[in-house]
């Protein structure tokens, strides 16, 4: 069998999205990609909306969701969401600014496979104030986190350098004495209002956009990334999700970054053929061993529960699996588990043989 090459045309799984759910935020911070302040809004999204969205994603097999704003913990639903959203067994992020917590959010947090993400600026409040441009918010934010902490809740910091002189190695040697374990450094990206009014422009991005992920926005659009909110790919409220990421916008947007960043796309596709080549080198290994040789044959899984039926029908139980002598693939589990259920213990607990040849039926 020849090597599997991804195909230049279609686009991967996806594993990952933003739920933007609010654009209104408590802070106005200077460098705010999604330009969110006290004057922003939920959208047009309503947490009907949000649940059909969740179950899409689900439907999709996405595994993991960050939920965003704005300030998405200022949004009435998000405790319900998120519990859907584990309902889907989905792993959550919740990216808060920690200065307006309620304890239905608190307890939605503690939920297993929730965590918090968070960015910091300073290990000075006046630093960290004059980011927010609201006065306390660096003392809300550390005692939110001093609350989590107490709770258990797992953590992501980020420590975004944003003015100059900030104190960005303090900050972090902070939230590590503090306890957290996984503490980041990032810098401004020029959208939103950290762009200063300029028109975004495709070669700020990471280049990643369009594969595996996408974000859906207050609004209902779909991006390929949260950054690149110009290059809606449609809308949840009018298309499925489905739709949307596997339609010609997307592609059409995944071809244009795919453009803008050659080597990346270059670096991709090498990285999968090597993981495509070591995951073919795997398998002949298991096939070639000696143990994988030693195994008894297998039989489709219809044969055996055929030939079970036949042999409980004629009262041969017991005698008639042990003289089978088949290994089932998967072992016995499902239908071949249900017929097994309720007969003779020695059923359930067959001793397969390693002769790779099965034992001819004994007639009884």
């Amino acid at each position: 069998m020849g090597l599997l090459m991804p195909h230049p045309g279609r686009l991967p799984t996806p594993q990952f999205a933003w739920l933007e759910i609010t654009g209104f935020c408590n802070l106005s911070c200077r460098h705010c990609y999604a330009d969110s302040s006290p004057q922003g809004d939920h959208g047009t999204m309503t947490e009907t909306d949000w649940l059909r969205v969740i179950d899409e994603l689900a439907s999709m097999a996405v595994r993991d969701v960050q939920f965003i704003g704005g300030e998405p913990t200022l949004h009435p639903s998000l405790p319900a969401l998120i519990r859907h959203a584990r309902s889907r067994r989905m792993r959550i992020e919740v990216f808060s600014n920690l200065t307006l917590i309620s304890d239905a959010v608190w307890e939605a947090l503690r939920l297993p496979d929730v965590r918090l993400a968070f960015s910091y600026y300073s290990d000075e409040s006046q630093d960290h104030d004059d980011v927010t441009e609201a006065r306390g918010s660096h003392s809300r934010t550390l005692a939110n986190l001093e609350k989590a902490k107490s709770l258990g809740i797992p953590m992501r910091g980020s420590v975004i350098k944003v003015l100059e002189g900030q104190r960005g190695d303090e900050s972090r040697r902070q939230l590590l004495d503090i306890g957290m374990r996984d503490v980041r450094t990032d810098r401004v990206r020029p959208f939103g209002r950290a762009a200063g009014g300029s028109p975004p422009r495709i070669s700020k991005l990471c280049g990643q956009c369009g594969r595996n992920k996408m974000a859906i926005s207050p609004e209902g659009d779909v991006w390929p990334w949260l950054f690149a909110r110009w290059m809606a790919v449609g809308n949840v409220h009018h298309q499925s999700l489905r739709d949307i990421y596997n339609g010609a916008p997307m592609q059409g947007a995944r071809e244009e970054l795919t453009a803008a960043f050659p080597e990346k796309a270059s670096k991709r596709t090498a990285i999968r053929v090597a993981f495509l080549i070591a995951i073919r080198r795997s398998i002949r290994a298991r096939r070639s061993s000696p143990a994988r040789q030693m195994q008894p044959a297998r039989r489709p899984r219809a044969q055996i529960v055929s030939r079970i039926r036949s042999c409980r029908r004629n009262g041969q139980c017991d005698t008639a699996i042990r003289a089978s002598q088949v290994r089932i693939a998967d072992e016995p589990h499902g239908e071949v588990k249900h017929l097994l259920h309720g007969w003779d213990p020695g059923c359930s607990r067959v001793a397969w043989p390693r002769s790779p040849v099965p034992a001819p039926l004994e007639k009884t």
